[in-house]
């Protein structure tokens, strides 16, 4: 199909938890775990780390992660992932979020497509069996269409059960895969009332009638937004490995 890259954008400055890419999890930095996990996926044939920092790019130098410096403007990851599109020639993108470092290699392979013909713009998701999760604003529920497109996202509970209770909600997952199509499209359009409302850069695509391909897939996800993330995390490995890190 030709050439898929795999782009870990690793931001310094979070909003929420400033340094995360460096963040220590048993000796080793998070962007270490995250880039460790990627390169396990047999569909990809290039990792780049996206970063704005010189203290990550350092990072990267010691423990040899493949990395490119891009700019600190970027309001989104999209954004990052467009700037690698125009430095590195490939058929898709696939972005994975720099702060899950248990990401399940198949789980990235599943979003990497057999064929292409033009435009094309995925997303992962998963089955939400939490309900607590579901009234999280910080879960992103999906509603998808009979082609599993994406319809809505929102941080609300939707859609409402108003007359079925037998409904299954999902949850998106921070792997993404985009054409360089799907890239220009992302950061040449403005931004919808949606998109602002929301916070939730995805729905560009669907506010402007563009579609945005929904896998299912059945993972666990553990993302780092806070110490307290990294603390449940640093616990998960430590068990995984037997304590033998």
């Amino acid at each position: 199909m030709g050439k898929t890259i795999a782009v870990i954008p690793a931001r310094y400055g979070s909003t929420r938890y400033p340094g995360k890419p460096l963040a220590d999890i048993h000796g080793k930095p998070m962007i270490w775990w995250v880039y460790n996990q990627v390169k396990k996926a047999s569909k990809i044939d290039a990792i780049y780390v996206a970063i704005d920092d010189e203290r990550v790019a350092e990072m990267c130098k010691k423990y040899h992660i493949n990395f490119k410096m891009t700019s600190s403007n970027h309001k989104t990851s999209t954004e990052r992932v467009n700037e690698i599109a125009s430095l590195v020639e490939a058929t898709v993108y696939v972005c994975i979020n720099g702060d899950e470092p248990l990401i399940d290699p198949k789980v990235i392979d599943a979003i990497v497509p057999g064929s292409l013909e033009g435009f094309f713009a995925a997303n992962l998701m998963t089955e939400i069996t939490n309900p607590v999760e579901v009234i999280d604003n910080t879960n992103i529920k999906v509603v998808t269409d009979g082609f599993s497109n994406a319809i809505f996202m929102s941080r609300s509970p939707i859609p409402y059960p108003r007359s079925n209770m037998n409904f299954r909600y999902y949850k998106h997952i921070g792997v993404l895969a985009y054409t360089k199509e799907a890239l220009n499209f992302f950061t040449s359009t403005p931004r919808g009332k949606n998109e602002i409302a929301e916070d939730i850069n995805e729905l560009r695509f669907m506010e402007y009638g563009r579609n945005l391909k929904m896998i299912v897939v059945n993972t666990e996800v553990l993302s780092v937004d806070t110490p307290k993330d990294l603390e449940y995390v640093r616990e998960k490995i430590k068990h995984a490995t037997r304590g033998e890190i």
